[in-house]
């Protein structure tokens, strides 16, 4: 069997297709701030935690799970991003190892997972401000602020992708600055026996995991905007390397300090808590500071997600798994309904809680990447000796221990969802297992035209 699984000739700067060339790629710097929003944003979300298990667990949590899940989720998406590098992302490496069909299932559940994560952010907006502003705690005026703030996202979104990704540096660093000084106004009040908190009792493992899972994981996001990317054989991997540890001292500084400040009440750290934590710690000036860092930083994460979502969308009308339509692109680069596709999902799952979106999205997304772990063993199995311009330093037997780890995780998030989540999720999967031989069909009778782009290489077998 001769491999066509591609070979591409511009491993530096190849991408998803060069006749775009007259757009901008994007360089390091904003790279980093981009894969810091798709995975976190800054410490918004975690108070949960706390909630869940107490400072202990928390603690632990946040300097474990990173090397049981992020670090090998981050190492796959370097090395498959490098040998992919287009804005199929992930759903390209799927495709390659099991064949189409299975790359569009993988799309379908992580496009879906990427769109409900989405959600969350217009309502953490909320939660941070509710507090100041108690006419956005429920009925219409949080639903008319849900869809003003989305309309205004999506259309910074439209703009270009250089622009999300300039606009996350300033966000990301303006986000990050109250905690910086929220640590150092805590380290006189610190009680180092506070840390060690724990009530094994009384732990909802059910939150913690979730809430672990949903703030260190999205690695693989990155992966559908490599062919935006500048140099993506070099560029990639380092600016995943930086935005692991950016991610992990975004998490870890601030929870440390604050449970280590002041005394810990459980059932008070819900999302929007740290708003409260630096009042106590430095006055009210702290809290509004907060607040609009959670604002900069809502902002940040949503538009970096629909840039991933949307992009990945004509990744795969690129590759004629979805209608020629989602493959144009506006006059500044922006993929245009793909962005309009993920902006009404958005709208759509408002409605429902911040736990119950964060459970779904991690639902779906264990489905993607249980794929994405088979098609990186796959590839390394079927294919060894080709390009790779970034290869995690270990042999077949050792990418398949990588991935244990991480994949039992998955079955126990899994494990952990509600009976509502589960009927939610597994109604989606589906959806996308009917939704995708119905495409064919409809290609097959030409009511819509799917086109494949002769700029990419061919990514399947054949005898």
């Amino acid at each position: 069997m001769e491999s066509n699984v591609p070979e591409y000739e511009v491993l530096n700067g190849g991408g998803s297709t060069p006749e775009l060339d007259k757009f901008q790629k994007l360089p390091i710097i904003p790279l980093i701030f981009l894969i810091f929003y798709e995975v976190s944003g800054g410490p918004f979300g975690i108070e949960d935690s706390v909630r869940a298990s107490g400072p202990l667990l928390a603690l632990v949590g946040f300097l474990i799970f990173p090397f049981i899940w992020s670090i090998p989720e981050a190492l796959i998406t370097a090395e498959m991003s490098t040998m992919f590098p287009e804005n199929g992302g992930y759903v390209v490496w799927v495709s390659s190892a099991l064949g189409p069909y299975w790359g569009f299932q993988d799309g379908w559940v992580k496009w879906l997972s990427g769109v409900i994560d989405n959600a969350l952010y217009p309502i953490l907006f909320l939660d941070y401000l509710k507090s100041s502003v108690h006419a956005l705690s429920n009925g219409f005026p949080r639903s008319i602020s849900i869809l003003v703030l989305t309309s205004a996202l999506t259309y910074t979104n439209y703009r270009g992708l250089t622009i999300v990704g300039w606009v996350a540096v300033v966000l990301g660093i303006f986000s990050l600055l109250p905690f910086l000084v929220m640590g150092f106004i805590a380290i006189p009040r610190l009680k180092p026996c506070r840390w060690i908190m724990v009530d094994l009792k009384h732990v909802n493992w059910g939150l913690y995991l979730n809430t672990l899972f949903w703030n260190l994981n999205y690695w693989d996001s990155i992966s559908t905007l490599s062919g935006e990317v500048d140099d993506p054989g070099k560029t990639l991997p380092r600016a995943l390397f930086y935005a692991l540890v950016l991610v992990v001292f975004a998490y870890f500084f601030p929870l440390l300090t604050s449970t280590g400040a002041i005394p810990v009440d459980r059932k008070l750290w819900s999302d929007g808590y740290f708003s409260q934590v630096c009042k106590i710690l430095g006055g009210v000036w702290l809290r509004s500071w907060v607040q609009i860092a959670s604002a900069a930083s809502n902002m940040g994460m949503f538009v970096v997600e629909m840039s991933s979502d949307s992009f990945q969308l004509l990744g795969m009308a690129e590759r004629g798994m979805l209608p020629d339509l989602f493959a144009k692109r506006s006059r500044y680069g922006t993929p245009v309904m793909g962005i309009l596709f993920s902006a009404s999902g958005v709208l759509l799952l408002s409605w429902l809680s911040f736990q119950e979106i964060v459970a779904a999205e991690n639902f779906l997304y264990c489905f993607g990447m249980i794929m994405e772990f088979i098609a990186f063993v796959r590839l390394r199995m079927k294919y060894p000796h080709l390009p790779r311009p970034f290869k995690v330093p270990v042999g077949k037997i050792g990418a398949i221990l990588m991935c244990f780890p991480p994949t039992i995780l998955v079955f126990v998030t899994l494990f952990f969802a509600s009976f509502k989540v589960l009927v939610i999720s597994l109604s989606a999967v589906v959806v996308g297992l009917i939704f995708q031989p119905c495409l064919k069909f409809m290609e097959k009778k030409r009511w819509l035209r799917f086109t494949v782009n002769s700029d990419l290489p061919d990514i399947h077998d054949t005898p």
